[in-house]
């Protein structure tokens, strides 16, 4: 099932309703099998519903968690944790039997709550990324926003409703503009699932858009980081290193002091300064200390990045390999209609 960083897992196979399609008929699975396949199947759903209940626990009861990308990640773990409570409990039958047995009014609201949860599961790991995209390559005005949690309400509004855009409607409207249902008794999958014109489309926007863009946001903050080090680099070298203590410029002479203006009768003199002047010595050390403080704070903002990239990089490459081969089967198998890709 799908989950990301700092979860763990995403999706390895795409929509379970698709699946189930893809593997539908009597499963002949053995006494020993079923009881395997049933016991991985509860594992899967318990971790999903714990590991995501802690990140939105940990949220909820710590307010210094509650930062823009954090909303974000915050709405990546409702969506996975709605897959393991929801999805998955009603999916582990049909896959195990073969046959659906709820009825066709919760076949659709499983349909639809399915597709929905994925597709926004994706668009969730875009917004993560052009999120972390901000923070390297637009860091002041990023900063800047940080504060403002209405902006990351509505964004994550934005990534539901045009999560369910992309495959509600269809799944609840297909039927009736076809003039019927093509899906046979006992089984549970979308009118659409053999529309090869809907699923290329539909992958285009839930996989080759996403995955471009999250491409194209790790690619820039690398570039980013890359130019950010070099001029780095560039500014040590044109620095130069410091000179020895023996090279530095003696400091000034001491300006003329009035020794004995008082008399002598007044006790001692005492020696009254007609200017003090800060040292060169002092002004270049001033200057150094704010050079290092700079060059720390440059540091510390590039480490932070690399691992932005780091992580970044990690989910492109996870995202390409769990959703890469589900989807191009999808499509493949909608143009062949089944009949060059097996079941199994």
């Amino acid at each position: 099932m799908e989950r990301a960083p700092p979860d763990g897992l995403m999706n390895a196979s795409g929509t379970l309703a698709g699946e189930a399609a893809a593997a539908g008929g009597a499963r002949g699975f053995s006494a020993a099998w079923t009881a395997v396949l049933a016991a991985l199947m509860a594992l899967l759903i318990v971790a999903t519903v714990l590991g995501n209940a802690l990140v939105m626990l940990a949220f909820v009861a710590d307010s210094s968690l509650r930062t823009q990308n954090n909303f974000f990640l915050l709405n990546l773990a409702i969506s996975d944790f709605l897959v393991g409570a929801f999805c998955i409990p009603l999916y582990v039958p049909y896959v195990l039997t073969g046959r659906w047995t709820f009825g066709r009014g919760l076949c659709k609201l499983w349909l639809v709550v399915d597709y929905l949860l994925c597709a926004s599961s994706v668009f969730n790991i875009v917004l993560i990324s052009y999120d972390r995209f901000l923070s390297v390559t637009r860091a002041v005005s990023y900063r800047a926003q940080q504060g403002d949690t209405r902006r990351a309400v509505r964004k994550m509004a934005l990534v539901w409703v045009l999560a369910f855009l992309l495959y509600g409607p269809a799944i609840l409207s297909w039927e009736y503009l076809s003039g019927g249902s093509s899906i046979p008794e006992g089984h549970c999958y979308a009118e659409f699932f053999y529309n090869w014109y809907f699923l290329i489309t539909a992958s285009t926007l839930e996989f080759f858009t996403p995955f471009l863009s999250v491409t194209f946001f790790n690619l820039s903050i690398y570039l980013n980081i890359q130019r950010r080090t070099r001029l780095r680099l560039d500014g040590g070298r044109e620095a130069g290193p410091e000179p020895p203590p023996d090279a530095q410029p003696s400091p000034p002479p001491a300006p003329p002091s009035c020794w004995g203006c008082w008399p002598k009768g007044h006790g001692e003199a005492m020696p009254l300064h007609r200017g003090s002047k800060p040292s060169a010595s002092s002004a270049s050390l001033e200057k150094r200390m704010k050079m290092v403080s700079q060059s720390i704070t440059q540091r510390f903002r590039l480490s932070r990045d690399k691992k932005v990239a780091k992580s970044l990089a990690i989910i492109v490459s996870i995202f390409g390999l769990c959703w890469a081969p589900y989807t191009l089967l999808m499509i493949i198998r909608a143009a062949c209609h089944g009949r060059c890709i097996p079941d199994y």
